[in-house]
């Protein structure tokens, strides 16, 4: 007896070959063959020819009429007869498949399957089906080590030995409040249904199912994370007042809640993990100082990782900065890759020792030798651009330390509850009073020389200008500026200003020098690649010159224009494309309607769909078999909103009703920690 807990390779036809190509669809037991739905169904439904269009797939019924001829040529062949269907005469065509004249003939009555071919009045590309057939044919996600017609005959076999015996997932209480189906209705309308009206009942219990499980696995591990044993951060509030008093600026009402939000994290004697999302400019730095400064005042260390060098340095010299105008005893030291070894071996000395209180850096901060006294906070910035293994790896650098991640992407509500539904969220949806919107234009090439007037005028006013182009050297796949050429035809345009380029390619130094000179002033025109995309801070620069910018993501553009209107000037981010196609377009349209990084990034996932949204799988954004997130929020809300109150029932586990579930997660829990 086949059960669903059993390997995929106790169905006959499985051997190691197979098995390898079923584990590369995360097939590995009985179970997960039968949940490996359809993506979309082949309308079977009997059809007459008058009522075909040419290059439909159909299937036709009817009177075996001429006797089977067969053709060969060479090893191929070819067998015709044909077939009355009412009064309509058609050729029925095979291809390869001689066998069939030796079970067919005249006055017989068959269904075939095919493509109608309206000049010939003829099907080909057939085969032939039973009498009696599903209206809908399931075609399922195949690969090239394992057909779609072979996942189907699996699937039947697994069936024919489980049905009806496979729980539900489901409580029947939520079942009931939203009409959902059985798990074995469920299933077997995915893989077998009888008309369209019982595949789209299941595809919605199949969706709900599919997110609820989810949901029910980001709130065990928030359970889980929240229960790991945390240090309650005993920090000074009068300290920390006196800190914001100082401060030259006074911080918005978005700003103070979600500080508040954090403190209240800090204070409690559990592991925090909490993201805070704010658009470009919005003031996350200074939320961030002000939970490093709390753990401070407790007699602990902080950490600070950005993903680049330039970054890194920047925020250990604004944190400096910060702390030195408020007149308070702060440490800020940053760890790179370039430190000189007595150098690097004096800072770990005095990390261990406790006698730094903040430390900065990259990747380099996760190094074996890298040991603090008592580090009580890890501040993550741009934390989609580390996998959960390097965010694990800093965790570990203390007594399980409180997390606080951050990111300039604005997170739709879609990817709040799916890449990070294990986290606490807090937003800062206000920016700064007094900062002027950045005017966006977007323009062709061929209205370029009038743009660079502009620029020669704002230039002459005193401003500073960034130029960013997406490759560094000449491609003759795309016809695209690149950032050298680029760079020459500056020197040429503007002989007055000093010009820039900065790349990927560069020194860590040469890439310091080059930013220290374009804060000072000393360089006018930036010419970049991505390089400058997060959080490169110049206050005087008020232009953005965007090349060829339908080669850009809406976040990449979103970020670059971020980059100005940072000081008093009227900023302006331009966009130079001659676009070829709707969505290049559609992307360009979006950016200059709005400046609100939250309405651009539903618009990027309604433009893209619920892919890659943010570049890299390491985010954590998961793919759904059935249901999809953009279009099925409302349902994955609902999903959500229930998973949450189940756990929160005292024992929910040991209730009769869930008992299916609480196996079905125990034993797929394994697979899913990457969310830890």
């Amino acid at each position: 007896m086949i059960t669903l807990t059993d390997n995929v390779d106790v169905l006959p036809g499985v051997g190691p070959k197979r098995l390898t190509a079923l584990h590369d669809i995360d097939i590995f037991t009985i179970e997960d063959l039968i949940d490996y739905f359809p993506f979309r169904y082949e309308d079977l439904g009997e059809r007459l020819p008058s009522e075909t269009l040419d290059g439909d797939k159909v299937t036709f019924k009817g009177i075996v009429s001429t006797p089977p001829i067969v053709n060969r040529f060479g090893k191929r062949s070819q067998t015709r007869f044909g077939l009355l269907i009412d009064h309509d005469n058609v050729r029925v065509s095979f291809f390869n498949q001689p066998w069939v004249a030796q079970n067919v003939e005249v006055g017989q009555e068959v269904a075939v399957y095919g493509t109608y071919d309206a000049a010939k009045a003829g099907l080909t590309g057939i085969k032939m089906i039973q009498a009696t057939i599903d209206a809908l044919s399931p075609i399922y996600p195949a690969t090239k080590q394992i057909s779609a017609k072979t996942i189907r005959h699996l699937i039947e076999l697994a069936w024919s030995e489980v049905r009806g015996h496979v729980d539900s997932l489901v409580p029947k209480g939520l079942r009931d409040k939203y009409r959902l189906l059985d798990r074995n209705t469920q299933i077997e309308n995915m893989h077998f249904p009888s008309d369209a009206d019982h595949a789209k009942s299941a595809r919605r219990s199949a969706a709900f199912e599919e997110f609820f499980v989810f949901q029910m696995r980001l709130q065990l591990l928030k359970l889980a994370d929240q229960n790991f044993a945390g240090e309650g951060v005993a920090y000074d509030q009068t300290a920390l007042v006196t800190f914001e008093n100082s401060l030259p600026f006074t911080l918005t009402a978005a700003q103070k809640k979600v500080i508040q939000e954090i403190l209240q994290d800090q204070k409690r004697p559990r592991h925090m993990n909490r993201l805070l999302q704010g658009d470009v400019g919005s003031g996350k730095t200074v939320v961030a100082a002000m939970a490093m400064y709390a753990v401070i005042t407790a007699g602990m260390q902080a950490a600070m990782m950005a993903p680049t060098e330039i970054l890194a340095q920047q925020h250990a010299i604004n944190l400096a900065n910060m702390f030195d105008q408020a007149g308070l005893s702060v440490r800020v030291e940053l760890l790179t890759s370039g430190l000189k070894v007595a150098q690097r071996r004096q800072l770990l000395e005095d990390l261990a020792h406790g006698d730094i209180d903040i430390l900065v850096g990259t990747h380099a901060l996760l190094q074996p030798d890298v040991a603090f006294h008592h580090l009580g906070l890890a501040v993550i910035d741009e934390q989609h651009r580390f996998g959960v293994n390097q965010r694990a790896k800093l965790r570990e650098n203390g007594v399980n330390p409180d997390i606080l991640a951050m990111t300039a992407t604005p997170i739709p509500r879609t990817l709040a509850i799916t890449a990070y539904g294990e986290m606490d969220v807090s937003v800062i949806d206000q920016l700064p009073a007094g900062r002027k919107i950045i005017q966006t234009r977007k323009i062709s090439h061929s209205q370029l020389d009038q743009t660079l007037r502009f620029v020669r005028h704002e230039l002459e006013d005193g401003a500073q200008v960034y130029v960013v182009t997406p490759l560094i050297e000449e491609s003759e796949a795309l016809d695209v500026q690149n950032a050298q050429a680029m760079y020459e035809a500056m020197q040429l345009e503007f002989p007055d200003s000093q010009v820039g380029l900065l790349h990927g390619r560069l020194s860590n130094d040469e890439k310091k020098s080059l930013m220290a000179d374009f804060k000072a002033n000393r360089i006018q025109i930036l010419v970049a690649t991505t390089v400058i995309e997060v959080g490169v801070d110049v206050p005087n620069a008020s232009i953005m010159l965007i090349m060829d910018a339908d080669r850009f993501g809406l976040a990449q553009l979103h970020q670059l224009r971020g980059r100005v209107g940072r000081g008093s000037r009227q900023s302006y981010a331009i966009l130079v494309a001659d676009p070829k196609t709707d969505y290049g377009r559609a992307r360009l349209d979006a950016m200059v309607s709005t400046t609100d990084g939250f309405v651009l990034a539903q618009k990027d996932l309604e433009l893209r769909g619920s892919g890659d949204i943010l570049g890299t799988k390491q985010a954590g954004v998961p793919e759904f078999m059935v249901g999809d997130p953009v279009k099925d929020l409302t349902m994955m809300t609902i999903a959500q909103q229930e998973a949450i109150d189940l756990v929160s029932q005292k024992k929910w586990d040991d209730r009769p009703e869930n008992q299916a579930l609480v196996a079905y997660l125990s034993r797929t829990m394994a697979r899913y920690r990457h969310f830890d």
